[in-house]
C-alpha cells in the first residue's frame, strides 16, 4: 500500500472559537458586520473534509489525550495554564487585541498539545511509512511559556520536543517552522538550548506587539548561551513562492539538518503563505506545498532515522488552506490525487526572494560553517 498517514483529531479543535469582530481586531461599531475571527473552526473542517474525500485510503483517524499537567509544565509555567483555564472556565472572552478564547478553549488547547505528543511519540515508535499528523487546533507555534499570542495558547510543538527529550533516548529534535508568520513561541521556549535546532521560515513582519509578541523573527534572533547559533530565522520578503521556499531547502534546512543529525523532526506546517492568504503576503501554490512535504518527507529518512511528524499551525483562507495542505500530506506520502490548486494565479518574486536567502545563508554560516 505504500506510505500511509495516522492523523490525530477530536472534536474539541472544532469547538474552539474566537471572538468575533472586525477581522481579527475588535468590533468597534462603526460597521454593520461583526466577522468572524480569521481563526475560525471552518478551517479545520475544511481540512477533515479534503482528507476524508481524497486520501480516505492513506489516512487513519486515531483519538487524542489531553497533554498532562507535567507535559504542559515542561513549556509552560503554571501561571499561564492555571490563568488559561480559568479564564475559558469563566466562559472566556478577549485576551489579547487578536487572540481571544470562549469556554471551549482550554479543552482544544489541552487537547491540540496532547495530539501532538502523540504524534511526536508515533514517529518515534513506528515504522517511517506511517507518518503522523496533529491536524489540530487551536495552533501553538506563537505561544510563549507565560503568555498566549497570535491566536495561540500552547506551544504545541514545544510541548512535544520537552515531551521526547525528557520520556525517550533521544538526544536532538530539529523543528521547522515554514508558516508565514515567525514562531516567536517556539524561539522563545528553546533559545538558551542546544538539543533543539528550530528553523523559522517566514515573512520579514517583525513584531506585532511589543507586549504579546515582542521577538522580531529577525536575522540577529540566533539564540542565547547554549544556545547561540540554534535558532536561524529566514526572514523572506514579500512575493516568495514555489522557488523561492524551494531555494530556502536546498541552501539553509537541508545543509542544517544533514549538520545537526536530529532524532526527530517536527514540521510546524502553517499553510498561510498560500497564494490566497489574508494573514500572509507570499504566493505559495497547492504544488509548492507538496514539494515541502516531499522535502520533510526526504530529509527524515535522510536525517532523522525516518522520525517525522507533521503539526498543523496556521492557515487563514478557508478554501486554499485545504487544498495547500492536501498538497503537503500528498507529498509526505508521495502520491498525487491529480487535483490541480484553483488558486494559483499571482506570480512569486524569485529574485528578490533568492538575494535574500542569500543574504540569510551567509549570515548564519557564523555558526554553521555548511552554509558558506
Amino acid at each position: 500500500m505504500g506510505r500511509t498517514i495516522t492523523a490525530f483529531w477530536d472534536e474539541s479543535f472544532i469547538a474552539h472559537e474566537q471572538p468575533a469582530g472586525e477581522f481579527e481586531s475588535e468590533w468597534t461599531g462603526r460597521l454593520a458586520y461583526r466577522q468572524p475571527h480569521p481563526d475560525r473552526p471552518e478551517r479545520l473542517k475544511n481540512i477533515y473534509s479534503i482528507v476524508q474525500a481524497e486520501l480516505a485510503d492513506h489516512v487513519t483517524l486515531a483519538d487524542v489525550e489531553p497533554a498532562t499537567r507535567e507535559q504542559l509544565e515542561r513549556t509552560h509555567t503554571a501561571d499561564h495554564i492555571d490563568d488559561l483555564q480559568a479564564f475559558c472556565a469563566d466562559g472566556g472572552g478577549r485576551i489579547t487585541a487578536e487572540t481571544g478564547a470562549n469556554e471551549h478553549t482550554f479543552r482544544a488547547a489541552t487537547h491540540a498539545a496532547g495530539a501532538t505528543c502523540l504524534a511526536a511519540e508515533h514517529a518515534l515508535e513506528t515504522p517511517a511509512d506511517d507518518i503522523p499528523y496533529a491536524m489540530v487546533r487551536p495552533s501553538g507555534h506563537h505561544a510563549q511559556p507565560e503568555q498566549v499570542d497570535g491566536f495561540c495558547y500552547f506551544n504545541n510543538v514545544a510541548v512535544a520536543a520537552d515531551h521526547v527529550l525528557e520520556t525517550t533516548d533521544t538526544e536532538r529534535v530539529a523543528i521547522v517552522d515554514w508558516d508565514v508568520h515567525h514562531g516567536n513561541g517556539t524561539q522563545e521556549c528553546f533559545e538558551d538550548r542546544d538539543d533543539v535546532l528550530v528553523i523559522g521560515i517566514h515573512n520579514d513582519h517583525w513584531s506585532w506587539d511589543p507586549e504579546a509578541h515582542p521577538q522580531t523573527g529577525d536575522l540577529d534572533e540566533v539564540g542565547t548561551g547554549d544556545g547561540e547559533g540554534y535558532n536561524v530565522n529566514v526572514p523572506l520578503p514579500p512575493g516568495t513562492g514555489d522557488e523561492g521556499y524551494e531555494h530556502v531547502f536546498d541552501r539553509i534546512v537541508e545543509p542544517l539538518l544533514r549538520s545537526y543529525d536530529p532524532g526527530l523532526l517536527l514540521i510546524s506546517a502553517g499553510q498561510d503563505a498560500g497564494t490566497m492568504d489574508p494573514l500572509g503576503r507570499n504566493v505559495v501554490t497547492k504544488g509548492g506545498f507538496e514539494e515541502l512535504g516531499r522535502r520533510a518527507r526526504v530529509l527524515a529518512d535522510e536525517y532523522a532515522d525516518g522520525n517525522l511528524a507533521v503539526v498543523q499551525e496556521g492557515g487563514y483562507q478557508v478554501s486554499h488552506l485545504a487544498y495547500a495542505t492536501l498538497g503537503v500530506l500528498e507529498g509526505v506520502l508521495g502520491v498525487e490525487t491529480g487535483i490541480d490548486d484553483p488558486m494559483a494565479w499571482m506570480d512569486e518574486d524569485y529574485e528578490s526572494a533568492q538575494r535574500a536567502i542569500e543574504d540569510i545563508a551567509a549570515y548564519h554560516s557564523e555558526y554553521w560553517p555548511v552554509l558558506e
